[in-house]
């Protein structure tokens, strides 16, 4: 128990506690929502932060850095590759690297390197992890300098999907060609832990209690996108395990709750997904499908299931849609009354209500590739990977609200913190 301090020290303690919670706002930033990677708790004098949204230039090699609300204008921008010559000279000299690197920008590159899929920011804000697809790694950037503070080699030949623990501190990635995740420690990358999954893993979630999902979606470069041959596509399942042992709990195969569901016409590959937010439903979208499903989590079966407008533009040859995308990109707004959906393939996104189901307007969008939320939660953030920009759509108009643009093929927007001062790398 504390003991009894005088009288004059009084005014020191309240002096120390206004100190305290003035640094606390400050490092939030003043904007109220909640972010996994937020700032860090329990340092001292722990810097100012601001809000924004990384979005990653999968062509480019940067990465955007703009506001997370408002008009959403760019703050900077930061070369995720500054190692570009030492990787590809290790590439090019190994057979077997080279093979899959080149593999990579035939297939889901479209015939470009993918150097950057995912990003997050650390916990303090001074930190940029990505995820590189062609280089098959997960790296750390110092924000301030551009530089490269760790770097983690995936198991196999490609880097994927990325999620970051609720506290901010583990950051999970996929390694698609070996059918693993590991997990590293957000500020060392040292590895905590792996476990295997069903082939190709995806997206990955980290769930409120104390869970890890994994979505694997199978060979989607493959040209035997027939619905009859859907079975060659591999072993498409959700893995969750504990996010503290990595011990798998529970493996969901959608093929079964789609058949009982009497969808038996669908794929069973998982794309994005979105949770309510009692994380007791959850929202997703599957290869080739122009629309989204609802699962049960406690009763474990598909509920409803929507399907949305296709454009009458859009080649119906199913080879010709990006990975065997359909629709790729789904959030939710932070109350659970509404969805956004990239309709990949069909050049738009809308807002659906997600009580009945209804679509609202359908925004004009140039092969919108992910969707996620804005910092006040009142928009819906999509990349326009056709067009180079990123747009906001308004979640209770459906209408879009703001538009700006940046690298070459954004796909992965994500929420972040970034120093209060920052406006790029210097020298940049």
């Amino acid at each position: 128990m504390p003991s009894l301090r005088t009288s004059s020290a009084r005014p020191r303690r309240l002096a120390a506690a206004l100190a305290a919670a003035v640094a606390l706002v400050a490092t939030a930033g003043g904007t109220g929502s909640a972010l996994p990677g937020g700032a860090a708790t329990g340092a001292p004098q722990a810097a100012a932060l601001r809000e924004a949204m990384f979005v990653g230039n999968n062509w480019d090699g940067t990465a955007d850095v703009i506001a997370a609300r408002g008009d959403f204008h760019r703050i900077g921008r930061v070369n995720v590759i500054p190692d570009k010559e030492e990787r590809l000279r290790e590439i090019y000299l190994n057979p077997v690297k080279l093979a899959f690197f080149l593999g990579v920008r035939s297939g889901p590159g479209e015939g470009h390197d993918q150097f950057v899929d995912d990003m997050y920011a650390t916990p303090d804000g001074s930190s940029m992890v990505v995820s590189r697809p062609s280089f098959a790694d997960v790296v750390s950037l110092d924000l301030r300098t551009g530089r490269i503070n760790w770097r983690f080699p995936v198991a196999g030949y490609r880097a994927d999907h990325m999620a970051v623990s609720p506290d901010g501190t583990r950051v999970a990635v996929s390694a698609s060609t070996a059918d693993t995740v590991h997990v590293l420690d957000i500020g060392t990358g040292r590895e905590i832990g792996s476990f295997r999954t069903g082939d190709k893993p995806h997206e990955n979630v980290f769930t409120s209690d104390g869970l890890l999902w994994n979505m694997s979606i199978g060979e989607v470069t493959t040209a035997l996108d027939a619905p009859w041959l859907d079975w060659t596509k591999g072993d498409r399942r959700i893995t969750v395990v504990d996010a503290t042992t990595f011990r798998t709990v529970r493996v969901i195969d959608m093929r079964e709750r789609l058949d009982a569901f009497g969808r038996g016409d669908l794929s069973d590959a998982v794309r994005p997904v979105a949770f309510t937010p009692d994380e007791k439903k959850l929202y997703l979208q599957v290869s080739f499908y122009n629309g989204l499903l609802e699962y049960d989590v406690t009763t474990d079966r598909i509920t409803r299931a929507k399907v949305l407008p296709g454009n009458p533009k859009t080649d119906p040859d199913r080879t010709t849609w990006v990975n065997d995308s359909r629709h790729h990109g789904l959030s939710m707004s932070p109350d659970g009354d509404r969805l956004c959906v990239a309709g990949t393939m069909d050049d738009y996104a809308t807002v659906v209500d997600r009580a009945t189901l209804q679509e609202g307007p359908l925004v004009e969008a140039s092969k919108p590739y992910w969707a996620t939320v804005s910092g006040d939660g009142r928009s819906c953030v999509i990349s326009e990977s056709g067009a180079d920009r990123v747009t906001a759509i308004d979640f209770a108009t459906g209408r879009r609200v703001a538009s700006v643009d940046v690298g070459d093929h954004p796909q992965r927007v994500r929420l972040a913190r970034v120093p209060a001062d920052w406006i790029g790398p210097s020298g940049s």
